[in-house]
């Protein structure tokens, strides 16, 4: 039963604790815990629905913290509500091995729905939970049962509202209507520099506004009344996503930094906190919950629990009505992919003519998408080109929940970080997707998965110079490399379709993100001796030998043609070549050794073959290896042109190989050839 009066007490617990946590830690940002603990605790305590029995309850409302900094709030919340993070847990905030890092990290605090920190990036991927499950409850029937209708609670601040992400975002939710959306805005016009005038003056509800959303003004959110009758009115839906505008003071009840800039980003000093302490009229020892506080929050934790049970009757009796049903819901909620994934895939690949591995891509997704229920997503604007159109699927909408594909709209930014949400929810394994040279835009947004170890695919077409006339800005060169750098993303770049098969049954059975890199032109498939050889799990393989191998020539994705078409040139000239399709970097260094050095023998010359960056390739042929790609910028031309201007003709390849690895003498002992040939007049050349 709500009481206001034991409300407000924990919302001044909040302040204390928060304050004496950053205060030890000597390091941290107490004034939005200072400033929005009046709603946080209202919502917390009243309208979000929630199991600190269950955190992972299907039917839980989310609560994302877009202002990560103010990560104590959250931490104070999840202990007062008998999360499982207790005192000696808020005394080790920012400390090596605690559960209360400096910001919330999803999968190693229970509670924590969401990785915040990157200012709007919450925001946003909110906007990914709402529409991932909207269609869960609309695909299962759980909506129309009125057993799945969860709401996600977001607070946001003025960074929030100036990072680019967030009107994205903003923008996209206001077009689907999302009014699962529930948006706090801290608008305490202060940021780290000073006030938020110094940069930011434009009318942030009328912006809303001319996004579609319902604005409600809270003139004073340090008023827990104030905050309950917005919250009131917020959760009366009206079809659209909510913005309440709620004016806070930073850090407030600290009397000497109560709306200044300083109290944002530091700690607020032993006496500052000792003054918030007399200002409160707080006499607890320090890192104390009171008595009556503790079972306030002790008797709702109960009443949750309560709920939860009651739902999860309901929902039993649900699924048993109907095994069909209980079986959709299972293949939703635990993201099921059948194991024998790859061999369904590679049944449906297009085998018998060159095509395009975005168009190989587009077919096997078909499949893919049969298969597996949780697969949905879609493309910046680019669906016809990067072919990632589920068809029949329908096209997600506020009208049509079930639709398959999402249009985001040219906001690359936004589709990454929604793609989050999405995984976030727990329902579906999302796809998004753009021309690669965009990946730009997306790299903060694929960061974040590969943190939170996401189960999501990127789909990135027109992958490299081979884009042709469009030119050196669409042309990826050093994107490749920039994703390989990221730690727990997998890259995938296969070399036509069977290869396509398997990356994406790959990618379905990952757990973590993972990139699939496709090309614009076509793509000449394996014969069938050769598809034998394919597989793509272990990263590498031999697609083309000799014995007692001279050279190994190792490629990727539209380079590994080449590289088998370069290799006869070479074995016509007397040398004994290995070709080696690695599709993966990432699943071939999963390998054991022994399989690595059966792959790529360390007493040959090694050469790698890549229409892009050779920014990391010395690590598999060695510093005396040849790496044979793009260290500049494209050109415009047809796409042949540039292949034959860049060096990426066979004939190119093997002048490349020779003028590498021989020397320019024709005999003695300086005329030995480095690539192995064991001709020592050089006539290799």
């Amino acid at each position: 039963m709500y009481n206001a009066e034991l409300a407000a007490k924990a919302a001044s617990t909040i302040r204390v604790l928060s304050a004496e946590a950053i205060q030890k830690a000597k390091s941290g940002h107490p004034g939005m815990p200072l400033g929005c603990a009046d709603y946080a605790f209202t919502l917390w305590d009243k309208y979000l629905r929630h199991n600190p029995r269950n955190p992972e309850w299907i039917n839980r409302d989310r609560f994302v913290l877009s202002a990560g900094h103010g990560s104590m709030l959250l931490y104070s919340l999840l202990h007062l509500f008998d999360y499982g993070l207790d005192m000696e847990e808020l005394k080790n905030f920012r400390q090596w091995g605690s559960l209360t890092p400096g910001h919330p990290e999803f999968g190693h605090t229970d509670g924590v729905d969401v990785t915040t920190g990157p200012l709007g990036s919450g925001f946003a991927s909110a906007v990914g939970m709402a529409i991932a499950n909207r269609r869960f409850a609309a695909a299962t029937g759980l909506g129309a049962a009125g057993l799945v209708n969860p709401r996600i609670f977001v607070i946001s601040g003025d960074g929030c509202m100036m990072e680019g992400c967030t009107s994205e975002a903003a923008s996209l939710a206001g077009h689907l209507k999302l009014d699962e959306l529930i948006v706090f805005y801290d608008d305490n016009h202060i940021s780290i520099e000073g006030a938020t005038s110094l940069a930011f003056s434009e009318s942030v509800p009328d912006r809303f506004r001319a996004y579609n959303w319902r604005v409600i003004d809270l003139p004073d959110a340090n008023d827990p009344a104030a905050c309950d009758r917005a919250l009131a009115e917020a959760v009366q839906s009206d079809g659209r996503p909510t913005l309440i505008v709620g004016k806070t003071q930073i850090g407030y009840g600290a009397p000497n930094k109560q709306g200044k800039a300083s109290a944002h980003g530091e700690p607020l000093g032993d006496d500052e906190v000792a003054a918030l302490r007399a200002n409160l009229n707080w006499t607890e020892p320090p890192f104390t919950v009171p008595a009556d506080v503790k079972a306030y929050c002790a008797a709702r934790v109960a009443e949750l629990e309560r709920e939860a049970a009651e739902w999860d009757r309901k929902f039993q009796a649900f699924i048993d009505a109907d095994a069909s049903r209980a079986d959709l819901i299972s293949k939703f909620i635990n993201c099921e992919v059948p194991a024998n994934i790859a061999e369904e895939l590679l049944k449906v690949a297009p085998v018998d003519k060159p095509v395009a591995s975005r168009a190989s891509s587009g077919t096997v997704l078909q499949k893919a998408a049969e298969l597996v229920p949780a697969l949905f997503g879609g493309a910046a604007d680019l669906a016809p080109s990067t072919k990632t159109d589920i068809k029949g699927g329908g096209d997600f909408s506020a009208e049509n929940p079930l639709g398959r594909n999402i249009h985001f709209g040219v906001r690359e930014l936004a589709m990454g970080l929604a793609g989050n949400g999405m995984a976030l929810a727990g329902n579906a394994i999302p796809y998004t997707s753009t021309f690669f040279v965009f990946s730009d835009y997306m790299k903060p947004a694929i960061r974040l998965a590969a943190i939170q170890h996401l189960h999501e695919i990127y789909v990135f077409t027109h992958d490299s110079f081979y884009v042709g006339e469009d030119g050196p800005t669409h042309e990826p060169i050093e994107q490749i490399a920039m994703l390989r750098t990221i730690p727990g993303l997998t890259v995938i770049r296969p070399a036509e379709a069977h290869e396509v098969a398997q990356a994406w049954a790959e990618a379905l059975l990952a757990d973590g993100p993972v990139a699939l890199l496709l090309t614009r032109q076509n793509l000449t498939p394996y014969d069938a001796e050769t598809a034998k050889k394919v597989d793509v799990s272990r990263g590498a393989f031999v697609v083309s030998d000799d014995e007692d191998r001279d050279l190994v020539i190792i490629a990727t994705g539209s380079e590994v043609r080449l590289a088998l078409d370069a290799a006869e040139l070479l074995r016509a000239d007397g040398l004994k070549v290995r070709v080696v399709s690695m599709p993966s970097q990432e699943l071939f260094l999963e390998q054991d050794f022994d399989y690595q050095l059966s792959v790529l023998p360390d007493d040959c010359a090694m050469v790698s073959i890549e229409a892009g960056s050779t920014y990391g390739w010395h690590s598999f042929v060695g510093l005396d290896g040849l790496a044979i790609g793009i260290d500049h910028f494209g050109a415009s031309a047809p796409y042949k042109k540039l292949a034959e201007e860049f060096g990426f003709t066979p004939e190119g390849v093997v002048q490349a190989i020779r003028d590498f690895f021989c020397c320019e003498e024709e005999d003695g002992e300086d005329g030995e050839c480095g690539c192995g040939c064991g001709k020592g007049d050089c006539s290799c050349k």
